[in-house]
């Protein structure tokens, strides 16, 4: 072994070297890349470093020097494919610089450096964190980059686009190490909060974005038991994991008072080996990137496929405030190298060579030190395909490896790879605010003439949308390739003209206005969002939702809920408030007497002297808009002593709802109608094809009296024919429909139904207050009136599975009855029917309700508590997106005769319910407070368990919502992940009773007590009566559970009886 130090490899000042924070070698080995105190990231050249004691090698030292952060830089790392160079300072900012083939020809403005020989500009600059970043990351497939700083966040950002994904928030304090996992599915962060946390990710694609990521980057486990006393003096806790994916290596660790580097084990993820040796705490490890044998590669020692037969081991460098460096073979237990006070101060960094012969090492004394191994000091390196092959075991490159089928196969690969490029490059493009319109592979075909535009709720995409336009010019089908000379002339005589702008001093001469050139690095670009980002990705049609579509057993309805839901009020029992003090003598109820008319309670308003009538405005002169609604509807009286009272929606002059041909809610464009909608229904299969039409009478009937109105018209067309007419007595609020039924409810709170063809089923239904939300689903009808009443009728068997319920407890009326002062609910954002007419309400808290008629109560399906501590809180979960009903994936789930289909029963509803908690809480950020105070609670004692804890409740709370709603492909999902934890938490008392659940009446009384007793009593549930729980055959579900509870030796007395009952042990044996 030899040290290199040669005396130009510094970060020089005028009067000491400056602190140098970190270093790291280019996967080519060609560069060396510094960073430091000065503010500068400086690449070196590894070949003049190795060659620094031969006088005659001439050739640059010092290849690029950049000076783009604004403080002190703790971190620099190459991305693996040697595209580019990442930087993180104290200015929170950090850089990612790429390599310009056109070097410039001057150095900086006021530097005595000579001219670098290369030229790295800024790329992209990140901003995301609060504090000073002190170090950063790249996935092995250069897809993520990840940075940790002081301010406890852990930020990753898409290696394409370089678009923030997600910011973690797992550590309670600063983040000091970041380390990845050779086979790409994990990373492990280092914190003052004396834990390393490990994170599993898939890498993401390059048109990927942060709502795409919802459910990646999940928190596998917590290291604290070698950290439980490690001290917090150090500046940096570099971690490495090794190249055979096996182990991580942990500094700042210690065992009793003695220091030393925790070897943390893959999977089970504990430490059982200790690295003692260092007399101060270590900062920083790095493990060599390649595999050492104790003998050279030759044919002896080889397989048939070229792979060494020896013992392969891995080498590990750790340092720290000791200024000692050590080197670590795996297979002695003492360190192959120890070099005392190789620095005057503390070790920052090390970084080894991509041949893993040689090691470098900063210090805080400025100094770079480079330790060259001969061969054999270590070990003999094997080639690189060792590494692959150690790391197939953990899944890692089985993506992609296939064999090419012919020259086809090669072509339609290059093909997707431009695709995607092109796609990402469109993306940034559209987030950095460029105007260019990004072409397809071949350059002259606009991207979105290649995809068809996706339909939103039966209407085109947004260039259809201007394009049927009133007024609208159209566009010229003139190619990309034709308009780019075009904008390009346009630009240049621009710019010609304001470099020649003549201006007149304040002297009176003419000067020429300098003109200001952005310049090429790419500085001004940043990460954050801009004002144009919502505008661009609004009208994006490129950007396509690739995220997984979801079957929903709800009836959106197409005259949908206000922004932010239906606003409700709760009125306390204590109706007269207090007496001011102000107005002891009751002056305010004196001019209200006096202002009522025949009893009637006038509208007052707070004016200059207190409250007094309010006054109607002055009416407007000149043509008079047409509204959107003609009046506010006549409130009930029965409103008046009702304590939960919801907002009435305005009576409008025309209602409209279509129905496609499978009988689903569908939106309907008015385009269509009027021109038969024969077409349309032809090419789209969510076409309307049925229309309910209503208008609603705006004059007087002219008999004199303010009650007496024209009748409301009621029209039924399909394919622009009229099917059928009537007429209503009163104005209509609300209408909903699908194939077995029309309903519409009236002003004055009654609802009338018709028959598809237009016979009506019953006579006027006359409610307590005025409708507020009307759904049907089915046979089944939903109305909520005002006075938070919830009726819901099966009008093919004329009956109600329960008397109406009033929404009071969802809204919290508990805690609001006994107030003085009528106070703002919950808002009502949503209400559902599902096949078996359960009601679903959601609210604007993100809690979800549903009603039990079997039980009279309602039932918490969704709350923000488990969105913040439950770790299987996953909207974005492809295994419940991609769940599809077995027969008829988008139709109806009423099969023929009406019979109900139970294997299309409420699939997707729970996530959708956890969707809507995610955006009304998480994204809204309404859940801080209760974030916080979870994230506080886990660091107490007592609390450790709090987690895995709510996990496991809220997998039970999905079955139990599976098993409510009837949702069949949920249960058994839900079912399967619940196994699978208590299986892995060694909870024998709930997998004891899981199984019995499961066995139910498979087993009678008279069998051999070897074998588990079906429960004796007959219920609902778990207990219900058959061979069938949740539409599962209890056989099938009870197998799948045994398979999955197999594998842990310490509950196979449990499950063994229950393998031989349902056969698995004998299919094992045959």
């Amino acid at each position: 072994m030899r040290f290199i130090k040669p005396v130009w490899l510094t970060h020089s000042g005028e009067k000491k070297d400056f602190e140098v924070y970190s270093c790291h070698v280019s996967p080519d080995g060609s560069r060396l890349a510094t960073a430091a105190g000065d503010g500068h990231v400086r690449v070196w050249s590894t070949e003049a470093i190795y060659n620094a004691g031969d006088p005659s090698y001439s050739k640059p030292k010092q290849l690029a020097s950049m000076s783009t952060h604004s403080g002190t830089i703790h971190t620099v790392r190459f991305s693996p494919n040697n595209q580019y160079l990442a930087s993180g300072a104290d200015d929170k900012i950090v850089c990612v610089y790429n390599l310009d083939p056109n070097p410039p020809s001057h150095s900086t403005f006021g530097s005595n450096e000579a001219p670098p020989t290369e030229h790295w500009r800024v790329f992209r600059r990140l901003i995301g964190h609060d504090n000073d970043v002190q170090d950063l990351g790249w996935s092995y497939d250069s897809s993520i980059l990840v940075t940790v700083g002081l301010d406890s966040k852990v930020v990753v950002w898409s290696g394409h686009t370089f678009e923030k994904l997600k910011t973690l928030l797992n550590h309670q304090s600063h983040v000091k190490g970041l380390a990845f996992d050779p086979a790409n599915k994990y990373f492990a962060t280092a914190s003052d909060d004396r834990s390393i946390k490990i994170f599993r990710f898939t890498s993401p694609t390059p048109n990927t974005s942060a709502h795409d990521q919802v459910g990646n980057f999940m928190i596998e486990t917590s290291i604290v038991a070698p950290f439980i006393k490690s001290p917090l003096t150090t500046y940096f806790r570099r971690c490495s994991w090794s190249p055979d994916g096996n182990h991580i290596a942990a500094p700042n660790a210690v065992n009793g008072p003695v220091p030393c580097v925790a070897i943390v084990n893959r999977g089970n993820w504990d430490s059982d080996i200790n690295l003692i040796g260092h007399e101060a705490p270590v900062e920083v490890c790095a493990f060599s990137p390649r595999l050492f044998a104790k003998e050279p590669s030759t044919g002896a020692n080889q397989d048939g496929k070229g792979f060494s037969s020896q013992h392969l081991v891995t080498v590990i460098a750790c340092a720290g405030q000791d200024k000692t460096l050590t080197v670590w073979n795996t297979s002695h237990p003492r360190p192959v190298v120890i070099t005392q006070e190789l620095a005057k101060k503390s070790i920052s960094d090390l970084a080894w060579s991509p041949d893993g012969q040689s090691v470098f090492v900063t210090s805080l004394d400025g100094s770079i030190v480079v330790a060259a191994f001969e061969d054999g000091e270590l070990g003999y390196a094997v080639k690189s395909e060792e590494n692959e092959k150690a790391l197939a075991k953990f899944g890692a490159a089985r993506r992609g490896v296939g064999i090419v089928e012919g020259t086809d196969g090669l072509v339609l690969e290059d093909m997707s790879k431009a695709g995607e490029i092109t796609r990402a490059e469109g993306r940034m493009g559209e987030l950095m605010g460029h105007d260019s319109v990004a072409s397809g592979p071949g350059g002259n075909v606009p991207l979105d003439s290649q995809a068809p535009q996706t339909a939103l709720n039966g209407i085109g995409g947004l260039a259809g949308a201007r394009a049927s336009a009133p007024g609208s010019m159209p566009m010229p089908s003139t190619t990309v390739g034709e308009q780019r000379p075009v904008q390009a002339d346009s630009t240049v005589a621009k710019a010609e003209s304001l470099k020649q702008r003549v201006t007149i001093t304040k002297d009176g001469k003419k000067r020429i206005a300098p003109l200001l050139l952005t310049g090429s690095s790419g500085a001004a670009q940043s990460s954050l969002p801009s004002a144009q980002l919502l505008a661009l990705t609004a009208g994006s049609q490129g950007s396509k939702n690739e995220g997984p579509f979801s079957v929903l057993d709800l009836s959106k309805p197409y005259d949908g809920l206000p922004k932010g839901g239906l606003s409700a009020l709760l009125l306390g029992n204590r109706r007269r408030p207090p007496p001011l003090d102000a107005d002891a003598e009751g002056r305010v109820e004196k001019r209200l007497a006096a202002a009522s008319r025949n009893g009637s309670t006038p509208i007052m308003t707070n004016g200059i002297d207190g409250v007094e009538p309010a006054r109607p405005p002055s009416g407007s002169t000149g043509m008079l808009p047409t509204p959107d609604f003609m009046r506010p509807a006549v409130v009930n009286p029965s409103l008046s002593v009702s304590q939960v009272r919801l907002a009435v929606p305005k009576v409008r002059s025309h209602i409209v709802r279509g129905v496609d041909r499978k009988g689903n809610v569908t939106a309907f464009n008015e385009t269509s109608r009027a021109n038969g909608a024969g077409a349309n229904v032809t090419t789209s299969e969510n076409a309307a094809d049925q229309i309910l039409e209503i208008k609603n009478a705006f004059n007087s009937a002219g008999t004199g009296r303010l009650q007496d109105r024209e009748p409301a018209k009621v029209a039924v067309t399909k394919r622009g024919q009229v099917q059928w007419q009537d007429f209503l007595p009163r104005n209509v609020l609300l209408v909903t429909g699908n194939q077995n039924m029309w309903a519409a409810a009236c002003e004055e709170g009654s609802v009338y139904t018709w028959t598809p063809a237009g016979r009506r089923i019953l006579n006027a239904l006359v409610l307590e207050a005025q409708p507020v939300i009307l759904e049907s689903r089915g046979w089944w009808l939903l109305c909520i009136t005002a006075a938070g009443l919830c009726h819901v009728w099966n009008l093919r068997s004329l009956s109600s599975p329960h008397a109406p319920v009033s929404l009071a407890p969802v809204l919290d009326i508990a805690v609001s009855t006994m107030q003085a002062q009528p106070t703002i609910a919950p808002a009502v954002t949503a209400a559902y029917l599902n096949s078996r007419g359960n009601i679903i309400v959601s609210l604007n808290t993100g809690e979800s309700y549903t009603y039990s008629s079997s039980m009279c109560v309602w039932q918490r399906l969704s709350e923000p508590w488990w969105a913040v501590g439950s770790q299987y809180w996953n909207t974005a979960d492809s295994s419940l997106g991609n769940l599809q009903a077995s027969s008829g994936q988008q139709a109806a789930d009423v099969g023929e005769n009406g019979v109900l289909d139970v294997k299309n029963v409420s699939a997707g509803v729970i996530p959708h319910l956890e969707r809507h908690t995610t955006n009304e809480v998480l994204v809204r950020g309404r859940g801080y407070h209760l974030q916080r105070l979870f994230k506080s609670i886990l660091a107490r004692e007592g609390y450790e368990a709090i987690e895995s804890i709510v996990s496991i409740g809220h997998l039970e709370n999905r079955l139990a919502a599976a098993m409510q709603l009837g949702a069949r492909e949920e249960f058994r999902l839900y079912l399967h992940m619940y196994a699978k934890r208590i299986g892995a938490e060694g909870l024998r008392g709930k997998v004891d009773e899981l199984l019995k659940g499961l066995t139910g009446s498979l087993l009678s009384d008279g069998e051999s007590d070897e074998k588990p007793k079906a429960a004796s009593h007959i219920g609902r549930g778990w207990a219900e009566d058959g061979n069938e729980i949740c539409g599962w055959d209890r056989l099938d579900l009870l197998k799948a559970v045994v398979l999955i509870l197999g594998k842990h030796r310490d509950l196979q007395r449990l499950t063994v009886p229950y393998a031989r009952l349902v056969g698995v042990t004998e299919s094992g044996t045959e």
